[in-house]
């Protein structure tokens, strides 16, 4: 169970706290407890979850120690990119929602060097992959920025000052 003020990450919402947790009122048996989220990033938004929902999208946001071997561990992450257009998108929405940075860097590297391979020779990604690669950037950076500290918008200049040279790509 969840604390008020721990940090979580909540689907495809992205990073939110918990600001309260509350008994649902309209509940025939009162009993009904639920999360109460402030997504980190977007002051207009409050979502109310329920404690006991079996289809729970959340989890903790990593730790800092976590982000940073995350990081690390970037140029050596495998790619997803496959020719078959069907799979490679069912390939990408899993890594959505799996949650899991793991698989959003896996498709934010396999679009963008894909999306590199075809610039050189004056041809584009499709608007679904390019979708798919925005959705998981945005998701990565909200994690790194709460587990980092830092702004979503320093994250990409974070990852490049702490990521060798020799080994971006």
């Amino acid at each position: 169970m969840f604390k008020i003020n721990d940090y979580v990450m909540y689907g495809l919402v992205g990073a939110c706290q918990i600001t309260d947790i509350g008994k649902d009122e309209y509940a025939r048996d009162k009993q009904t407890s639920y999360y109460v989220l402030r997504p980190v990033f977007d002051d207009n938004m409050t979502i109310k979850i329920p404690v006991d929902s079996p289809r729970l999208a959340m989890r903790p946001v990593i730790s800092r120690e976590a982000a940073l071997a995350l990081i690390a561990s970037l140029p050596e992450q495998e790619t997803a990119w496959t020719d078959d257009e069907k799979q490679r998108n069912a390939v990408f929405k899993n890594a959505l929602r799996s949650g899991k940075p793991e698989d959003w860097v896996r498709l934010i590297k396999s679009v963008y060097l894909e999306k590199e391979a075809r610039a050189r020779v004056g041809k584009k990604i499709g608007k679904t992959e390019e979708g798919l690669m925005n959705t998981a950037e945005k998701l990565l950076n909200q994690e790194l920025a709460v587990a980092l500290n830092i702004s979503p918008d320093n994250v990409s200049s974070y990852i490049l000052e702490h990521i060798p040279e020799d080994k971006q790509q």
